[in-house]
């Protein structure tokens, strides 16, 4: 029996995200996937948002990603949302095709020697108060202290761990696929009774179609036979499609997992959530999802944190997901095509010319307002509280620091912007770094626009705020207390 501390089931990028957050702070962790290669077979999900590339600039390996992909300035809901204008540095979306995302992150992952179990799959588990058997396909077990579920919409973990999944069945299906073509097909998008269709070129010269089907389908195994079907019905013609390398079938089925734990079982990712993929949403969920629970989930291991840190896992993430669900169910209800519907997307397109609904969905569509409700607080609530730390240009004793240079390792920071050597965070330097500096510049969030300058600041390795204050103002030994345990013991000389 081979013993980790955290087993992941799903080396997709959700499942890898975790391993490397896990990996950074020292905790045994491998992956189970089915899979016996890294390769996946389609181009699968097609960009990152803007904060899943911050997240990535805070452990040092954004510009992996970015240096492959092509920047475009606009975010989509129902209509293309101009992002160029947001408070960040990474102020687009990044067209990367979901395989070259997991190449690189699988390159990310080997770095850190993160043993992934391939051509496994798990076939059951059993927890007691110790830890969790994790039975694999293969006959081996794994024995582990938290198992956490990354494997898509129909997750083994989270059926077996009977989280319930409920939400909204599906009202339309989609055939997407990869193939070659004997004649020229018309390129771009159309629109007719049934919905939308697109024929595009991929890097190989192949084409990736996307069809709305004229009624619902939700048979799992499309054929090349139905996509042939498929294009006929709506361009009259099949194009000669051949030697499919890809064909799949989607819908707008929604749903959510009612617990993202159950006991020492979490869910992350697809497994938690699942939606349609207009707006490019889940993948970039999944990220922030593993983003969230990694620091957490090793402060537990390590037991520096009791065990309900991770219950802040779920109260976190849940509204994120619930949120993004929201929003694609009003994307496709915008899709339909009788009078009524065109009659409101007139009225939502016109709402959307103007800056500040535009700012605001664009901000909500790529992650940069979100704000986590760490509930009453003994301080003034500060606008920068539970929100992403902006990356300031800082100004050190050693020299000019930008400041999510110093979250590569995910540690949590204490910037002191104030007199140096106002803080004492003595008790916590094993879990917390301290830095004194100066900045000089607005503070802008997007969507709220300028705020107060803090004289400090404590951030989590996730890059959100968790306390905002000063040397004499309270608060921070309850946040230290709350978010990175107890204060260890210090000898005095």
């Amino acid at each position: 029996m081979s013993k980790h501390a955290v087993v992941i089931v799903g080396a997709g990028p959700t499942g890898m995200m975790l391993a490397g957050e896990l990996a950074l702070a020292d905790v045994d962790v491998a992956i189970v996937e089915r899979r016996l290669t890294p390769e996946i077979i389609g181009s699968r999900a097609g960009g990152l948002h803007a904060r899943s590339i911050e997240v990535l600039d805070q452990r040092g390996i954004a510009e992996r990603f970015v240096s492959q992909g092509q920047k475009h300035n606009a975010v989509h809901f129902h209509v293309p949302l101009d992002i160029s204008d947001a408070p960040t540095r990474h102020n687009y979306v990044l067209g990367l095709w979901q395989t070259h995302i997991e190449r690189i992150m699988a390159e990310w992952v080997d770095e850190l020697k993160v043993p992934i179990y391939r051509g496994r799959e798990v076939i059951g588990f059993s927890q007691d108060d110790g830890g969790i058997d994790v039975e694999l396909s293969d006959g081996e077990t794994l024995r582990s202290q938290y198992l956490v579920g990354c494997d898509g919409g129909r997750s083994v973990v989270r059926k077996a761990a009977a989280i319930d999944f409920p939400g909204w069945d599906p009202t339309t299906s989609w055939l997407i696929a990869e193939a070659d073509m004997r004649d020229e097909p018309q390129w771009g998008m159309r629109q007719d009774a049934a919905g939308l269709h697109g024929i595009g070129k991929l890097e190989d010269g192949r084409v990736r179609i996307v069809l709305t089907e004229s009624q619902l389908n939700s048979a799992t195994e499309p054929t090349l036979d139905d996509l042939r079907q498929a294009l006929i019905a709506v361009y009259g013609t099949d194009y000669g499609v051949h030697t499919p390398t890809w064909i799949s079938r989607f819908t707008d089925m929604t749903r959510q997992a009612a617990a993202y734990r159950e006991r020492r079982v979490l869910l992350a990712g697809d497994a938690a959530h699942v939606h349609p993929p207009v707006g490019g949403q889940g993948l970039n969920i999944g990220v922030q999802d593993a983003v969230n629970l990694g620091w957490k989930l090793a402060q537990v291991i390590k037991q520096t944190s009791p065990a309900t840190l991770l219950d802040t896992y779920h109260a976190e993430r849940h509204p994120v997901a619930a949120r993004a669900l929201r929003n694609t169910m009003a994307q496709i209800a915008l899709r339909r095509t009788d009078d009524r519907a065109k009659a409101l997307t007139d009225r939502v397109s016109e709402l959307l010319r103007m800056d500040e609904p535009r700012r605001r969905l664009a901000a909500e569509m790529a992650g940069l307002d979100i704000h986590y409700d760490f509930g009453p607080v003994d301080t003034e609530r500060h606008p920068l509280l539970g929100r992403r730390m902006p990356d300031l240009d800082l100004a050190t004793a050693k020299g000019p620091r930008r400041l999510f240079t110093l979250l590569h390792k995910a540690r949590a920071l204490l910037l002191n912007l104030g007199d140096p050597g106002g803080i004492d965070i003595v008790p916590w330097t094993d879990r917390v770094q301290m830095l004194d500096a100066k900045y000089e510049g607005a503070w802008e969030l997007p969507v709220l626009g300028a705020v107060p300058a803090p004289s400090a600041v404590l951030i989590r390795p996730d890059g959100h705020v968790a306390w905002v204050g000063g040397s004499n103002q309270p608060g921070l030994t309850e946040a230290l207390i709350r978010w990175f345990g107890s204060p260890r013991r210090v000898d005095c000389m």
